[in-house]
């Protein structure tokens, strides 16, 4: 038996060239929508880097500080006084801020963000930091995060060449010892470790019972939430007492609401879908009046609305899968391209895949029953 071709489809290659405009204005649609989305989930992602990457489980933070890049002080006194409760078994010390990074190659100077703690606490949960943080007790010895930015120059395939690396940092002779890799976001382009003693040497300035984070860990089977509220009522309102989970919220929370850049990335993918649908609403629109006769035809040998809107939607839902995988394809490659330019965590994820393809198949759909409206108003007697 001889399968039929869908009457939608037959429809829509009768005019090949409407049908590849319709086709790229879904795929731009879809590209618009993806690249907001990925470009959104990345600012979130990369902006807590630091926050997950961090071995603790209470963290205190200035009240005053907006977001961890430029924190504010406040006194390493709080910490001791938190290690007086029971359950806090650990406490570390960081002192953060940027420093002003000379590249060695071409002499360029660029803001990156300096950390300091004692090499005694293994503040990091990552492979390598055991072994680099006793490199680091060395003097002017400092760690480069290997996912910085280009701009910083070729440091790790320098380094990883064998090859020694001095470099000035705030105008200080500093050794690069060792390689990291934590990577970017949208306030931090590239980061560097050091001690606690080589970080004050870099801002001598900056005394060193005022730190900007600190840190704390728990004593086995102890609850975070707990502890918190224990520690939040004890301590001074000087300092902010957060579960690692509070922390986290909380940047987010600032990236979210207080900047507009979240509002900008959301906005862009609403406007995506204005834009495809309005496209394909032009497209079966004038599908539908050209074809108004033969339309009259079906209804007048009694075929029912039912019949003759199912050819719409048909043609709205063939649309939406030719236009969605080249706009996939592109956003594949785009993400990619992007990057390997800015160290940013973009990639395709099966939820937002199949998240994007139901918002176009909503998208044509919605467009297609707004072009069929005057399908459904159709007089076979009037048209004739």
């Amino acid at each position: 038996m001889r399968l039929r071709a869908p009457l939608g489809w037959l429809q829509l290659k009768h005019r090949p060239l409407r049908l590849l405009v319709a086709i790229a204005g879904i795929s731009f649609a879809v590209l618009l929508i993806m690249m907001q989305l990925g470009f959104r989930t990345a600012l979130f992602e990369s902006s807590v880097r630091i926050h997950t990457q961090l071995d603790y489980d209470i963290a205190l933070f200035s009240p005053d500080s907006v977001f961890i890049v430029r924190p504010q002080d406040f006194p390493l006194q709080r910490l001791y006084q938190g290690l007086g409760d029971p359950e806090v078994a650990e406490i570390m010390p960081l002192y953060i801020f940027p420093a002003v990074w000379k590249n060695p190659w071409n002499h360029d100077r660029r803001s990156i963000t300096a950390i300091g703690f004692d090499p005694q606490h293994r503040i990091f949960d990552l492979p390598e930091f055991d072994r680099l943080r006793i490199q680091l007790a060395q003097q002017n010895a400092v760690a480069f995060d290997r996912a910085s930015r280009p701009e910083f120059g070729p440091v790790g395939d320098w380094f990883d060449g064998g090859n020694s690396l001095r470099t000035e940092i705030n105008d200080r002779d500093m050794d690069v010892v060792a390689l990291f890799e934590l990577g970017t976001s949208f306030g931090i382009d590239g980061t560097i470790l050091t001690s606690d003693d080589n970080w004050l040497r870099l801002f001598p300035d900056r005394p060193r019972n005022r730190i900007q984070l600190g840190l704390m860990r728990l004593t086995n089977g102890a609850d975070p939430d707990t502890v918190r509220a224990r520690l939040d009522e004890r301590l001074p309102d000087d300092v902010l007492v957060m579960t690692r989970a509070d922390f986290v919220d909380r940047e987010l929370e600032y990236w979210n609401s207080a900047t507009p850049i979240g509002y900008i990335f959301a906005f862009g993918a609403i406007m995506g879908l204005i834009v495809g649908g309005i496209i394909v609403y032009q497209i079966l629109f004038a599908d539908v009046s050209e074809h108004l006769n033969e339309y009259a035809t079906l209804r007048a040998i009694g075929f029912k609305n039912r019949f003759v809107s199912g050819i719409v939607l048909q043609q709205a839902t063939i649309l939406a899968v030719l236009g969605y995988l080249p706009g996939l394809l592109l956003v594949w490659w785009l993400y990619g391209v992007t990057a390997d330019a800015t160290q940013l965590p973009l990639y395709i994820t099966a939820e937002r895949a199949f998240g994007v393809f139901g918002l176009t198949l909503a998208m044509c759909a919605l467009s297609g029953m707004l072009a069929m409206r005057k399908v459904r108003r159709l007089d076979p007697a009037e048209v004739f």
